[in-house]
């Protein structure tokens, strides 16, 4: 089965925006007296969403909903200032995303980041390409990996689930794209590693983006040989 299009994560998928996700919540911690956290430690606070991004970085004992809710404001304030002063676009993304572009393919975004500052990032990024939906967090709509945004997007496409490739770095993206009956494809120049995308789901991982054309007709499918 040929995909026609094929859905994206954003954060540690496209965009290498983990410096700047640690450096505001680093920020926001140091304002209210916590301690902070090393930068390689937010690979694994990121993922689901703004919210327990705080709660993951925040003390155990601090956990509560005010002080969640409190730290969560400091965090969005400080990042709104700074979300774009050391995030880049991944090695390789802007080749791939030529060449889909090129054999029409259809391309979209789907992110548990806000969704103002998902489609921020993508203005900003990513503008030398056409994506037909980008979809960050929204207030009443399931976050990932409930599949209602990936079938959302579907809907907006025009095109089975089953005809779609969905591309991310984590856990949450694998459960996602089985969960919306996508094939889940997982990138390892991301934040999690191979033996965590595998467990949730992954049909296939590969080491760089170019490499993701090998599952485009699906010929390389299951057999999680685009390790290139």
């Amino acid at each position: 089965m040929n995909f026609q299009a094929v859905i994206f994560d954003l954060d540690g998928t496209l965009l290498n925006t983990l410096d700047d996700i640690a450096n505001s919540v680093n920020a926001m911690l140091l304002k209210y007296g916590f301690p902070t956290h090393d930068v390689n430690a937010y690979r694994y606070f990121v993922g689901d969403g703004a919210t327990m991004l705080v709660f993951r970085a925040l003390p155990a004992e601090k956990r509560n909903d005010d002080v969640i809710a409190e730290c969560l404001r400091a965090f969005l304030d400080d990042y709104d200032h700074t979300w774009d002063q050391n995030s880049r676009i991944y090695d390789g993304i802007p080749e791939l995303l030529d060449v889909l572009t090129i054999r029409h393919v259809k391309m979209a975004i789907l992110s548990n980041k806000p969704d103002d500052f998902t489609k921020r990032c993508v203005h900003k990024l990513l503008a030398g390409w056409r994506f037909e939906v980008v979809l960050g967090q929204r207030n009443g709509i399931p976050q990932k990996p409930d599949p209602s945004g990936a079938h959302e997007i579907a809907e907006i496409l025009g095109i089975l689930p089953a005809r779609v490739l969905y591309l991310g770095d984590t856990a949450i993206d694998m459960k996602t794209a089985v969960h919306a009956g996508m094939f889940p494809l997982g990138a390892l120049w991301g934040f999690r590693p191979a033996d965590e995308l595998l467990e949730h789901g992954a049909g296939a991982i590969i080491k760089k983006p170019m490499a993701l054309l090998n599952y485009l007709d699906g010929s390389d499918r299951l057999t999680q040989s685009g390790l290139d």
